[in-house]
């Protein structure tokens, strides 16, 4: 059982901070510090402050996972499955979020400078601990290398190009090195070995808010799945696809398997699907979504984040309404991962992790799972409002409250489907996010296949039945993208599989017209300041 409340005190203070962080402006001024050893770095000195730094690196990943901005935006908002339209002054932001979408962005983003100082700070972090003359532990060492893999991943996977520091041959106040391509791919597949020879083994439904075996296993598949888009190849290589098919079959052999019932994976509960999750407060994806009058949890929600109708419109059902029962029942044709809107609140009855706030009512349980279109309802079953007394009834489209037409700017309060996996039912700030699960690493499998000249119908229709979906005749390339568009999406993968299947380029909904066929928008720009701190840097393509 994930014992959820042991961690609560200890990450607090971190969740506060990610909070403020989500609902106010941050400096993100660049410091010429920020990729330099200390002068004079002559290793870590003992084993404990060796794992206090992996402690430390840890906690710095629950906050650039937990938040809204950064690498979330740049994963889910810059594609179909997530736009926030700006609703009279609420979400303009300076076009920071509509910039995204649209794929306007520049050196100057935010967000991209965000995603850029965060990992590459920790992947220095990491060869701190990994230098040789560092009294790390076996553990550590597993650690380090897991943790630097990871942000050297994300790197490549959004910039193209890693700046790296060899800590112990180069000139520690000298510019890093910049690796692309086989060059950079080389390090983080020699990393992810490290990690699986020193990580700690785990075992469907253990507390696994670090890395181990599993996970390392995981991102290894995950960087071979992808490695001809790295190197340039265009081609998968079957050797590589072997490989990603034997480290699923490694984590199956761990007891992981899919689960039955879709929505409570994302409970803060023991489940097979959780190979990795992170310590920070599920309110972001709870609230950035849900609409002022949605809940009385937390203030209300912050009426954002929403989904285009086309992406909706993957899943079976109902095109114009997501209804069910509170005892599950789905009203309108619709798959299982699609969700649905419940009538009203749900009896409390005392389970762990619930409240009811004295009335009887499970708090948050009049807030649907999976997609929020149509009329919303409250915890006694009344029809919500929206603060101007008309109906909370969430539309597909976006438009201008101005002249009516389709709009990212001048929305009114209930345009755009909501997305919600995380339930406040559950607990409105649990800190339970889910970085890696199963059900990906099972896709992953059947995509090797299909891409090694296999044929994963049988594995896709198995995963099709688990969630109530129809099952298909034949397995394409399309068929498994929209099939992780429906298992993952909001799960920061979404980006990575577009470019991926050669479909992060294509028109949707408010992309600007001169982005759409822009391959250089495959990668985001360097931000403008580090190609003056680091001359190895080139400025991407296209900016």
């Amino acid at each position: 059982m994930k014992n959820i409340l042991k961690h609560t005190n200890r990450y607090l203070t971190l969740t506060l901070f990610v909070g403020i962080l989500v609902t106010s402006c941050t400096d993100l001024e660049v410091e010429p510090t920020d990729s330099r050893l200390a002068e004079g770095f002559t290793g870590i000195q003992t084993a404990e402050l060796a794992a206090s730094q992996i402690t430390a690196m840890y906690n710095n990943v629950n906050g650039y996972f937990g938040t809204q901005a950064n690498l979330y935006a740049l994963t889910e908002v810059t594609t179909d499955a997530l736009l926030v339209p700006t609703r009279g002054s609420d979400w303009g932001d300076n076009g920071i979020w509509r910039q995204m979408h649209q794929h306007s962005w520049t050196p100057e983003h935010q967000y991209i400078l965000g995603v850029w100082n965060e990992w590459n700070g920790l992947q220095l972090s990491a060869s701190e601990v990994l230098d040789s003359r560092s009294a790390s532990s076996n553990e550590s060492i597993g650690h380090a290398a897991f943790l630097r893999g990871l942000s050297m991943f994300i790197i490549l996977d959004n910039f193209g190009q890693v700046p790296f520091r060899d800590t112990e041959s180069t000139n520690p106040l000298g510019d890093p090195d910049v690796l692309t391509g086989e060059d950079a791919l080389a390090v983080i597949l020699s990393d992810l070995d490290t990690a699986i020879a020193n990580l700690p083994a785990s075992a469907a439904g253990d507390d696994n808010f670090r890395g181990t075996k599993s996970a390392a296993r995981f991102l290894k598949a995950k960087v071979l799945l992808n490695r001809h888009i790295y190197n340039g190849s265009g081609t998968a290589d079957s050797a590589d696809m072997n490989q990603v098919i034997s480290l699923v079959d490694a984590i199956e052999g761990d007891g992981y398997e899919l689960a039955s019932d879709y929505f409570n994976i994302f409970e803060p509960s023991s489940d097979t699907e959780t190979i990795w999750y992170a310590q920070t407060s599920t309110g972001t994806r709870i609230f950035n979504t849900l609409h002022y009058n949605s809940t009385e949890l937390g203030g209300g929600g912050w009426n954002g984040f929403s989904t285009l109708a086309e992406f909706y419109d993957l899943f079976e059902g109902d095109a114009n309404s997501n209804e069910g029962l509170n005892d599950g029942t789905l009203l309108d044709g619709q798959e299982e991962r699609r969700g649905f809107v419940p009538p009203s609140g749900i009896a409390f009855d005392g389970s762990f992790g619930t409240d009811d706030n004295d009335d009887g009512i499970v708090d948050g349980s009049n807030v649907g799972n999976g997609f929020l279109i149509g009329q919303q309802y409250g915890p006694n079953g009344a029809a919500l409002e929206d603060r101007g007394g008309n109906p909370l009834s969430f539309t597909r489209e976006f438009t201008s409250a101005v002249d009516g037409q389709p709009s990212l700017v001048d929305n009114n309060e209930v345009t755009g489907i909501r997305v919600i996996k995380y339930n406040p039912r559950n607990g409105a700030f649990n800190n339970h996010i889910i970085f890696f699960r199963y059900s990906d690493a099972y896709l992953m499998k059947a995509e090797a296949m299909l891409r090694s000249g296999g044929d994963p119908t049988a594995m896709i229709n198995e995963l099709r039945t688990i969630r109530g979906a129809a099952p298909l005749g034949t397995v394409s390339e399309q068929d498994l993208l929209d099939e992780r568009a429906r298992e993952l999406y909001t799960e920061g993968w979404r980006r990575n599989d577009l470019i991926r299947f050669g479909q992060y380029t294509k028109d949707w909904d408010f992309k600007e017209d001169d982005a759409v066929g822009d391959v250089n928008r495959q990668l985001f720009p360097i931000p403008a300041a580090q190609l003056i701190l680091n001359p190895n840097l080139v400025q991407n393509p296209g900016y």
